[in-house]
């Protein structure tokens, strides 16, 4: 059989020459091929026929693979990178950007981060997400009424403008459907917590050929039931053997600190703490419960000795600390609600529609509760006093190991308290987000056309629930001595503590709110222009005008009344009382059959940005079949992501470094605090962060070459080798890059005029360089046995390269490929997903391996710096490999059945040296990489009423 329609016979299947790895739904015998406009082209032609890898994805496919949920998508593709943009990964405390992620999930194709991604509904742009306003929150996708999705694995901003560096993904809502049928999901975990439901019903009336007119209505409801730490074993920050414990000394029962803002029981004006009898070692930290004859860090649930030695702090041998991970929720909680209503009216070749799609997505993030610190917060005033019953106690026993603070007694004690009564922090994100589509398509004599107009929002508000208290509030009742922040195992709170913690509670306050409006008009016309011997010249041209608009109010509360709540993440700074921007854009494409064997297509764009001028992107494709069986296709083109307006329009904030680990690097070349040499003693600059107006656009170069083999009609393969080179990323440089190369950026550190370092600046910057390269290999097999067809298939990616810099006068950076990194994207070298899949009559089974490879671990600073080598240590996590099934059975009329077992064999995410900390969550395991549900049982019941 010819390439060209083993091709074609594929895609009307659903699954494109790129070879999917999503298991094959056997649908019905599909209509003869039309043109059709494919993601990543304007130009309307039969599927198969396009030079650019694309993935097409089937609704019956996810249903089979018990996927209901957009992040479910995203996860199980393996063209996806392993960023932090998932509501797992994003689940504890975070900082910079990934604060804006509240609520959200997004996509991260080939790893180039969900800003460098674009999505697109029915073809056309959504508005991003209303807190973050720079990348699309797919929680708002209405997945119950998707018909396909298509995954453009290349480049495409000379069609689409900007964020297309990574690819597309385009999601294509049902359209002429004439029927009412019901659906219902439910995926029970085997181990509780984490369960998720869907219910949703679609009903639509008319057809477009027979009654020029179809009316669809579509409405769901899913829910994401919370998944603690505490719930899954595998989670478990103490694990000092392995290279993991967990750097944290705000414990239930408080560590007692050294501080310089009061005489403490632990210093004075004149020592930062007391030295231990034989030794030079000042010690700053110190729990009762860790010194010698002490009941130890253990006697209190959670509690765990400070691994001093593996976080290379020896002034904290005594110190305990608290797992953060059990209090973590390894999956947020999710409420999601959505609506889809299409009118659509067929005049002869032309067809006009009205299109609403509306939802509500409630997130609750909950983390671990506050922890209570001597510091600008908390004076010398909220530090315990001498005549609370707890005092003597607390004294006694540091004075029998340390005599010299003897002379201290009676002064207060400073000390570090995680506040479990006052409850697991909570941030829960409500967005509405919707969409008004009007628009037309049709021909006018050999041309297409296709004209919109729409109008789309997403609006986010943050409320805070438990957890959060006022701090000068708390900070009085604790100088009260009525809370007992120094509980012995088994004591409690008295009654008149409980109910002075909870009268400074700060639930219900609204945190901060953002929105984006996007308004558009688009057109574009396509058609052939003339014939050669090879075949017909096609072009496209279109038109796309757009207005960006984008809200963000920082505090909701009134400016005159706004008194501090500890720790809550305000973010007034960076207010935006209303920005916005106008974008132009004209953009024209060429297709030319050079011979029969031979295609070449030419397209390009110019957008003009009311913000920064204007940016020209072209590229080239190509698509070669030398034989009947043998295609080579490939791609070159230039891309570009325009600034966020956070990027541009944030204010400046000015914040004290709050560590004590920070010295000068221009005279301190071990970076290492040390007193006792020159110049290396503690700084604490002001850190400067904000946007800049004057940011212009990120750009890329990038190209992919591929082969596709088909040589019977019962097996193909396809091979695509592809590399993109990101320059001017816009990027915050972060501290310890800057230390370590000072001599490249000893601009950013500003000093007073006796030298002294008095700032430091990391606003965002046009700055950074990045490569990326990668193979996308695939390959499908089909047959007949047992009076039953089977299919199987294997969709994998291997990640070559992945490096990058800081600046462009920096050399590039180790490579990034299987290496552990904090923020960002986490490049696993190799994912697959094979599957096989056997149908006979009513009955279809499916078995589908999912693997991700493991990679080099974090270190901590001990192992790091060679103070320890664990027992059990390993540097390399695991890789990660699960199985799922499913049997689906139609045989009972107008039902359709699909029972599945995700997880077979209960893997466990592999252990990794990780926790929950400022730049994302995870305790013991990764949450950009593994699943933590475990063995779950799915069923999807689908009925016809006609």
């Amino acid at each position: 059989m010819k390439l060209k329609t083993i091709a074609r016979c594929i895609a009307l299947m659903g699954i494109s020459a790129s070879s999917s790895g999503w298991v094959l739904a056997q649908d019905k015998p599909a209509p003869a091929p039309q043109r059709v406009e494919i993601t990543g082209s304007s130009i309307k032609r039969i599927a198969s026929e396009g030079a650019l890898p694309i993935e097409i994805i089937t609704r019956k496919q996810l249903e089979a693979s018990g996927i209901v949920t957009a992040e479910q998508f995203i996860a199980n593709l393996n063209i996806n990178g392993n960023g932090s943009d998932n509501l797992a990964s994003n689940a504890d405390v975070t900082s910079g950007a990934q604060r804006g992620n509240n609520g959200a999930s997004s996509a991260n194709l080939r790893g180039q981060g969900a800003d460098n991604t674009l999505v697109l509904l029915n073809g056309r742009r959504i508005a991003t997400h209303g807190m973050k306003g720079s990348a699309v929150d797919l929680n708002s996708i209405p997945m119950a009424a998707v018909e396909r999705i298509e995954v453009l694995k290349d480049g495409a901003s000379a069609i689409y403008g900007t964020d297309a560096i990574g690819g597309v993904i385009n999601f294509i809502l049902r359209k002429n459907y004439n029927g009412l049928e019901a659906q219902a999901f439910t995926d029970i975990s085997q181990q509780d917590g984490g369960n998720i439901k869907r219910v949703s019903v679609v009903g639509g009336f008319g057809d477009l050929e027979q009654d020029n007119y179809n009316v669809l209505l579509t409405a769901t409801h899913s829910e994401n039931d919370a998944l603690r730490g505490d719930q899954r074993d595998f989670v478990n920050t103490f694990q000092p053997n392995r290279g993991l414990s967990v750097d944290t000394r705000g414990t239930p029962n408080a560590t007692v600190f050294a501080t310089s803002l009061a005489n403490t029981i632990l210093s004075n004006k004149s020592n930062n703490g007391p030295v231990f009898p034989g030794t030079t070692q000042v010690m700053n930290a110190i729990n009762v419960l860790a010194l010698p004859g002490g009941a130890g860090c253990g006697a209190i649930d959670g509690m765990a000795a400070y691994d001093a030695k593996l976080w290379d702090v020896a002034s904290s041998k005594y110190a305990c600390a608290w797992d953060t991970g059990r209090a973590a929720v390894l999956q947020q909680p999710v409420k999601n609600d959505n609506f889809v209503g299409r009118a659509t009216f067929k005049i002869g070749t032309h067809q006009l529609f009205a299109e609403v799609v509306g939802s509500q997505v409630e997130v609750s993030k909950r983390f671990s509760p506050n922890q209570v610190s001597p510091g600008t917060n908390f004076p010398a005033s909220s530090f315990y006093p001498s005549t609370g019953s707890a005092y003597n106690n607390v004294f006694n026993a540091i004075v029998a190991v340390f005599p010299s603070i003897e002379a201290n007694r009676g002064a207060p004690i400073a000390y570090r308290w995680r506040c479990m009564e006052c409850g697991n922090r909570e941030i829960t994100t409500k967005t509405e987000a919707g969409r008004l589509q009007l628009g037309a398509d049709g021909q006018i004599g050999k041309w297409d056309y296709r004209v919109g107009l729409s109008r789309a929002y997403s609006e986010s508000e943050s409320r805070l629930g438990s957890g959060y208290n006022y701090t000068v509030a708390l900070a009085n009742a604790l100088g009260t001595g009525v809370i007992n922040p120094f509980l012995k195992p088994g004591e409690k709170q008295s009654q008149a503590a409980l109910d002075l913690i909870n009268s400074t509670s700060a639930a219900g306050v609204t945190l901060y709110g953002g929105k984006t409006t996007l308004t558009q008009a688009d057109a574009a016309l396509s058609g052939e222009i003339w014939q050669l011997p090879a075949g017909a010249v096609m072009a496209a041209v279109g038109m796309d005008i757009r207005k960006e608009e984008y809200t963000f109010n920082g505090d909701a509360r009134a400016a005159s009344v706004r008194p501090a709540i500890l720790n809550a993440p305000f973010d007034d700074g960076n207010a935006l009382p209303k920005v916005s921007r106008d974008i132009r854009a004209v953009y024209a494409e060429v297709l030319v059959p050079v011979f029969k064997s031979l295609e070449v297509t030419v397209a390009g764009r110019q957008d003009h940005y009311s913000g920064f001028g204007n940016t020209f992107n072209p590229k080239l494709s190509f698509r070669y079949t030398p034989t009947e069986t043998l295609l080579f296709r490939g791609s070159y083109n230039t891309g570009f992501r325009a600034p966020s307006f956070n990027q541009l329009f944030n204010g400046i904030t000015d914040s004290p470094y709050a560590g004590k680990d920070l010295a000068d690097p221009a005279t301190c070349p071990t970076l290492k605090v040390d007193s006792s040499k020159p110049g290396c003693s503690s700084i604490t600059p002001n850190i400067l962060t904000g946007g800049k107006t004057t940011l212009g656009p990120e750009k890329a170069k990038q190209g992919t070459v591929g082969v596709v083999w088909a040589p019977s009609s019962n097996f193909s393969a396809n091979a695509d080798i592809w590399e993109i080179r990101k320059e001017n990323s816009i990027t915050t440089i972060d501290l310890p890059t800057m230390l370590a190369n000072y001599e490249l950026f000893k601009a950013q550190f500003l000093r007073d005029s006796t030298g002294a370092m008095i700032f430091v600046d990391q606003r965002w910057v046009n700055a950074g360089s990045a490569i990326t390269r990668g193979v996308e290999i695939g390959a499908k097999a089909n047959g007949e046995i047992l009076s039953g067809k089977w299919t199987a298939g294997l969709d994998g990616s291997y990640l070559l390269e992945k490096k990058s810099r800081p600046m462009a006068n920096a050399p590039y950076g180790e490579s990034e490929v299987g290496r552990f990194t904090f923020t960002g994207d986490l490049g696993l070298k190799w994912k697959h997903t094979a599957y096989v899949t056997y149908t006979r009559g009513d009955w279809t089974g499916t078995f589908t391996q999912i693997y991700r490879d493991g990679y080099k671990d974090q270190v901590l600073p001990g192992v790091q710096n060679g103070l320890i080598v664990p027992s059990n240590y390993n540097p390399t996590v695991k890789a990660y490999t699960i199985y799922n099934m499913s049997v689906s059975y139609s045989g009972i009329k107008n039902l359709t059945l699909t029972a599945g077992l995700k997880n077979i064999f209960n893997t466990d995410p592999p252990f990794a040296i990780t926790y929950d900390s400022n730049t994302g969550a995870g305790s013991s395991w990764e949450p950009r990489v593994a699943d933590p549900r475990g063995r779950s049982f799915t069923l999807l019941a689908n009925y016809k009423f006609k």
